[in-house]
This record gives C-alpha cells, sequence and structure tokens, in this order.
C-alpha cells in the first residue's frame, strides 16, 4: 500500500479546489413558457388580451397543450384561434415579466400587468414593472430580444 507524504497530500489539497472550479454543476433551464404548475400566464386567456382588451380567466374545459404549457380560455372559439396560430397570441418571452427579460432576467407575471404593442403581448410582473416598462417599450423590446433565450439558463 503508497503512503502519501506531505507533500502528496498538499498537492492533492491545492488542486481539489481547482478542479471543483474547473466543473460547474448542471443547472436546470427554465421552461420556455411561464407556468405555474404547468398552467400557462397563471390560467389568462392569451386571445382575450386582444379580443377583449384584458385578462379573462380561462376554463379547463378549453385547454391547449402548447410549448410544454396547458393554455386556458375562456370559450371554444378562443382556444381554436390560440391553436390555429398560437405565436399570433401568445406572449412575447414565453408569458415572463417582460421588463425582467429587458433587464436580463425572469420574473413570473401577472395578468392585470400587460401590453399590447405592434401587435403582441406583453407581460409584465406587476403594475410598477409595467410603468417602468413603459418608458421606453422599443428599446426594452430590443433588449429583452437580445437577453432571450439565454435567460432561461
Amino acid at each position: 500500500m503508497p503512503t502519501l507524504s506531505r507533500r502528496h497530500l498538499l498537492g492533492l489539497g491545492l488542486a481539489a479546489p481547482a478542479l471543483l472550479l474547473a466543473t460547474k454543476p448542471a443547472l436546470a433551464r427554465e421552461p420556455e413558457t411561464y407556468n405555474e404548475g404547468g398552467i400557462a400566464i397563471d390560467g389568462s386567456d392569451a386571445v382575450a388580451y386582444f379580443d377583449k382588451k384584458g385578462p379573462v380567466k380561462g376554463k379547463a374545459a378549453h385547454s391547449v397543450d402548447w410549448n410544454g404549457a396547458t393554455w386556458r380560455f375562456a370559450s371554444a372559439e378562443n382556444a381554436a384561434k390560440f391553436q390555429a396560430n398560437p405565436t399570433a397570441y401568445a406572449p412575447v418571452f414565453g408569458g415572463y415579466c417582460a421588463y425582467a427579460a429587458s433587464l436580463g432576467y425572469l420574473a413570473p407575471t401577472q395578468p392585470e400587468a400587460w401590453t399590447i404593442y405592434e401587435g403582441k403581448l406583453y407581460l409584465n410582473a406587476n403594475l410598477r414593472a409595467r410603468e417602468l416598462w413603459l418608458k421606453d417599450v422599443p428599446g426594452n423590446i430590443a433588449k429583452g430580444l437580445n437577453n432571450w433565450p439565454g435567460i432561461l439558463g
């Protein structure tokens, strides 16, 4: 059985931290669509933002699975519209906070904090984030698109 000298032990002691720094643990990637319990955008009907001009709670009976989440709609008609062209109705940045995306991180959203800009839906974490978002919508979109999808992990 080989014996370890102090020099060997010292070498191992110095090498261990370097080895730990060289290997990073694999972190789980965030879902492409913001969801809680598998339900996209807090169960709000994405089509209603365009048709009803605001958030409307969707129903489980009118659900569509798309992009890794279940999307709920207030009516079968809205579910069919979404299913025919989901990218026309789904919020930009996967339903995560658009203002947070412009700053380079992810945040959940609140259905009441929304904006439609140039035919696209953007959601924000809260009304204050929406207020900040509205100060420079085109600039915030450009910054968010630059960060997306890299901020998913």
